[in-house]
């Protein structure tokens, strides 16, 4: 018989032939190298005003929560794209080693590309749906529909663009990391022994992904946008772009509070955002379980959790029964 799922706290994001998991403050990156091996970086990382009373203050919370990811989500990035950066025979070495690196310029390019992303996206998800929109504006009147359509194409543009990098041989497979991410938290959170078996049966959807994150955020919009009324094109625009973090910390809320509940409210909300999942997520091969396993196992000991909430005995977990 299934077991119920529950709220394990780990999280993660899907990296250039590799996995990061994240509990608490701890967090792993583990990596194929082109060797075929699997290189795994452990660290803390607290994120901006660490220890402060203020990240735990909801809808506030959800805002810190969404900078520190972005920034921990490019470090993961760039450290999994360095073992991949030289030609064969150059300084990396047959031993699939990275060079030394300079950490100032890491961090000062990992921080521009960060910015250039933010902008980028509130540029595509943000001004592009409002100047598509306002071409109606003299078929269409009632600013309250304007608003709604908005929304629509704003969605549109997503899916679309999902869809577009979809075709990318790179990002196919780092979508199928992203489902090995997910299965490895699914067989935990449903109370299976983290093995590779057990993973490669368990679900590639959950719903505590990035994916319905930016579900909610448009949903969120939709509603916040629907009350503007400001004449002004710029000043509507800045207005949208001013209240996104309003929407990311109602929308972090929510998406917090679909990974702790199985009602059926909740279950329906987060349907189109595990729709969309069936998109930027596939399924892994084993090579890549493993890669999401050896993450996972860097930061949390599943087995006292599934001790805890499940009451494995530990005969059951060396043997992976489950």
């Amino acid at each position: 018989m299934a077991k119920k799922g529950r709220y394990s706290g780990i999280g993660g994001q899907a990296v250039l032939e590799g996995i990061m998991m994240k509990n608490k403050e701890k967090y792993a990156v583990a990596v194929r190298r082109p060797d075929g091996g699997i290189s795994v970086e452990v660290d803390n990382h607290r994120g901006i005003l660490p220890g402060s009373k203020v990240k735990e203050i909801p809808f506030v919370r959800g805002i810190f929560n969404f900078i520190d990811s972005l920034v921990l989500g490019m470090k993961c990035l760039n450290f999994s794209a360095s073992f991949y950066e030289e030609e064969p025979g150059g300084e990396e070495g047959d031993s699939g080693q990275q060079k030394p690196k300079n950490e100032t310029g890491e961090k000062l390019m990992s921080a521009l590309v960060t910015c250039f992303a933010v902008v980028l996206a509130l540029g595509i998800f943000v001004v592009l749906p409002y100047y598509l929109t306002s071409l109606l504006k003299n078929s269409l009147r009632n600013q309250s529909l304007m608003a709604i359509i908005e929304g629509v194409v704003r969605i549109l543009i997503f899916i679309l663009y999902i869809w577009g990098i979809s075709l990318m041989k790179d990002i196919r497979r780092l979508y199928r990391y992203h489902g090995a991410e997910h299965k490895c938290i699914n067989c935990i959170e449903r109370g299976r022994p983290l093995t590779p078996s057990n993973v490669m049966r368990s679900s590639r959807l959950h719903k505590r992904c990035g994916t319905s994150f930016i579900f909610f955020v448009f949903l969120v919009s939709i509603v916040l946008f629907f009350f503007i009324r400001v004449e002004n094109p710029v000043a509507r625009v800045a207005i949208r772009i001013a209240l996104m973090p309003v929407v990311a910390g109602i929308s972090y809320e929510i998406i917090r509070l679909a990974g702790r509940t199985d009602n059926i409210f909740i279950q329906i909300l987060s349907a189109p955002g595990m729709a969309i999942q069936r998109m930027t997520t596939k399924e892994p091969d084993e090579s890549m379980v493993e890669v999401a396993i050896a993450a996972v196992e860097a930061v949390f000991d599943w087995k006292q959790y599934l001790r805890d909430n499940f009451g494995y005995e530990a005969e059951n977990l060396e043997t992976g029964e489950g």
